[in-house]
């Protein structure tokens, strides 16, 4: 009987080490499974944000292609300003004859639309604007002449599209 007991007790330890046992085998894989839960997570958060990072990435290197594309003429326009200016200057001076006027009309309209054909636009000139127009000069205003008309136009300015090339130099009525 005491052995009997003695085995009954035996096995009953034996069981509660398995159970132990198991226990901890359970604990360890639960803590395991959290652990790579959570570097499945993390690895997640970086994934989705590289992918955003490159979303906008792309984005921006369109939107900067489009913008070189659009305003790819803009250095040549510059440069090819002053000789029309030259080409207006120069029809303006009296005495000229009409073969000689008639070819610098024709040399400036040729320029003038090339630039129009790459978006290069005169600067209108009906009101005065501080954004498109650079005043020289002022004169005082009167009935005839309300403030902020444009009353001459010493330098035509030019734009690319929406982008201001070169200012007008106006005298304009304060």
């Amino acid at each position: 009987m005491a052995d009997t007991i003695k085995e009954e007790i035996e096995k009953v330890e034996e069981v509660d080490i398995q159970e132990e046992v198991e226990m901890s085998e359970t604990q360890a894989l639960e803590e395991e499974i959290k652990n790579l839960t959570q570097k499945v997570e993390e690895l997640e958060n970086k994934y989705l944000r590289a992918h955003a990072e490159m979303q906008n990435i792309q984005r921006r290197s369109n939107e900067e292609r489009q913008s070189l594309q659009r305003y790819r003429s803009q250095d040549l326009a510059k440069k090819v300003l002053p000789a029309l200016d030259n080409l207006e200057r120069a029809l303006a001076v009296e005495g000229l004859t009409e073969d000689v006027k008639k070819g610098l009309e024709m040399t400036r309209d040729s320029l003038v639309q090339g630039l129009k054909e790459e978006g290069v636009e005169e600067v209108p000139v009906e009101s005065f604007d501080h954004n498109l127009h650079m005043a020289v000069q002022t004169l005082p205003a009167d009935e005839e002449h309300p403030a902020d008309t444009i009353a001459e136009v010493f330098q035509k300015g030019y734009k690319l599209h929406d982008r201001l090339l070169r200012p007008a130099m106006v005298v304009v009525y304060s």
